[in-house]
């Protein structure tokens, strides 16, 4: 199979699976699901095919359609979209598992348009993965708010439409109004959109422009959660489980960051903006975001709005990493979010999992859950204790080339931004690690105690799943060399740095 071919199928072969989706959904749930997961499985092998051909140095590419002069929809493939391509596909299959444990054991209604949106959300992923240019992107950037919009609203109840209108809002009026605005520019100053290692705007502007072009891109990516444009990601916890999931680990959020960090390193080259005091605002900004939602967190009372807020914070620091623009930093951005992936979608199955046994949501009714929960309070202590970046979980990983970059560029800042908020990780989550396996349960803040006294572990399925991301998150403390090596690719100078 040739790389062009894969690039192909990458996208259609998610597209094809949605269709399918539909037609079986009117046939049997298992057949639904069958296809869902041979979906996935499907897709991951394509997207891995490219991974030894990325790695030796190749960069194949497709132009699929001319817009206008100068304009293309087409897909190249770079190490960064390499990375987000992988981790997004690979989820998928995991993802699916748990899906099907939790959709079935909560009885959700309109279980095949969830599948249908989920895999074309996918699509959009894999098209903004492998984006040749700015155009390619914002299109599958838009694609991809879109297709999650109906998996946000999945309840469908006033208060859930509600909340999924702030998320649309939000990032669609980002993205028009600042986002679009800031690629015509780019467009109109350099000629092109493309996707080139060390910029395409050097010398092409003023060092004040730079800095406006900047801020344009940081605060018109919604996905980033760079506050003050994070409201959608609180507003987005009505939606299912596996819906958040897909959210903060799989696909959205990731998608913001990336799409800064691909910016940060092909549009204005992080040489280039390094050498230019307007672009240092960004550091203190991811700073001031990573510290003010950790503060929310440790307010919060909800399982997910905590970790709704973690992820504002942990994704702030794939944005003060990719900022910092020194070569161990830049490989810090692209290896959190891994980290973040595999941490953030265990700790996310496990409040589901607690959800569909237990029908518990709020912190104070997880005391001695651990004896009834084993198994899913396990994986959440790994996905917890990664977060917080202790070792061997694969948050200490990334964390660790990010405060190596840091020390790099003497940033002091960022160095105390890093061990604060390691300190606020841990005063939030460890006190739920410990009330679960070492208080007795408080059965009087319980309203249903026939759940109380039968709830054991979620259904197996949503187990397994669990499992699979914790291992992962310890994983990938001893195996992360493919990652490191494939994003050296856009920072050679790191061995001389």
């Amino acid at each position: 199979m040739s790389p062009q071919l894969a690039i192909m199928l990458a996208l259609v072969v998610p597209l094809v699976g949605a269709a399918l989706i539909a037609i079986t959904g009117r046939l049997h749930d298992n057949l639904r699901e069958t296809v869902t997961l041979i979906t996935a499985t499907l897709l991951a092998v394509i997207v891995w095919s490219l991974v030894p051909l990325i790695l030796d140095g190749e960069r194949p590419e497709v132009t699929l359609l001319q817009v206008m002069p100068g304009i293309d929809i087409g897909f190249r493939v770079e190490p960064l979209g390499m990375l987000f391509a992988t981790l997004a596909s690979s989820l998928w299959i995991i993802n699916s598992i748990y899906s099907i444990g939790y959709m079935r054991g909560n009885k959700e209604k309109n279980q095949t348009r969830f599948y249908i949106c989920f895999a074309l959300a996918i699509t959009a992923t894999m098209g903004l993965a492998f984006s040749a240019n700015l155009f390619t992107l914002f299109l599958f950037y838009e694609l991809l708010t879109l297709s999650t919009y109906p998996l946000v609203a999945h309840k469908g109840d006033a208060g859930t439409v509600k909340s999924a209108r702030v998320y649309l809002g939000v990032l669609l009026s980002t993205s028009i109004a600042l986002l679009l605005t800031a690629i015509i520019w780019t467009y109109h100053v350099a000629g092109s959109g493309d996707f080139v290692l060390g910029g395409i705007l050097r010398g092409l502007m003023d060092p004040a422009s730079v800095g406006l072009l900047l801020a344009l891109f940081v605060f018109g990516v919604g996905k980033a959660a760079i506050m003050p444009v994070h409201r959608w990601l609180p507003a987005a916890m009505v939606a299912p489980t596996p819906v958040s999931a897909l959210l903060h680990a799989v696909a959205v959020v990731k998608a913001g960051v990336f799409t800064i960090t691909k910016v940060i390193v092909y549009i204005f080259g992080a040489d280039y903006l390094f050498s230019l005091p307007q672009s240092g605002w960004l550091v203190y900004l991811a700073a001031f975001t990573i510290i003010s939602a950790s503060l929310v967190a440790l307010r919060q009372t909800n399982l997910k709005r905590l970790l709704a807020y973690s992820t504002i914070a942990q994704l702030s620091y794939v944005i003060m990493a990719a900022a910092i623009l020194k070569p161990m930093a830049e490989i810090g951005a692209a290896v959190h979010m891994v980290a973040h992936a595999f941490g953030k979608i265990t700790l996310f199955f496990a409040a589901g999992a607690i959800y569909v046994a237990a029908k518990k949501t709020d912190i104070a009714q997880l005391r001695g859950i651990g004896r009834r929960m084993p198994w899913t309070m396990a994986a959440f202590s790994i996905g917890a204790l990664s977060m917080i970046g202790v070792p061997p979980t694969a948050g200490f990983v990334s964390k660790w080339y990010i405060l190596g970059g840091a020390l790099q560029a003497g940033h002091y800042v960022a160095i105390f931004t890093i061990i604060a908020s390691t300190v606020l990780n841990a005063a939030y989550f460890l006190p739920i690690v410990y009330m679960a396996w070492f208080e007795k349960e408080d059965t009087s803040i319980n309203t249903n105690t026939s759940v109380i006294k039968e709830h054991g572990e979620a259904p197996l399925l949503m187990v397994l799943a669990l499992t699979i991301t914790a291992a992962l998150t310890i994983g990938f403390f001893f195996f992360n060399g493919t990652v490191i090596e494939l994003e050296k690719q856009i920072v050679p100078r790191l061995d001389s740095s």
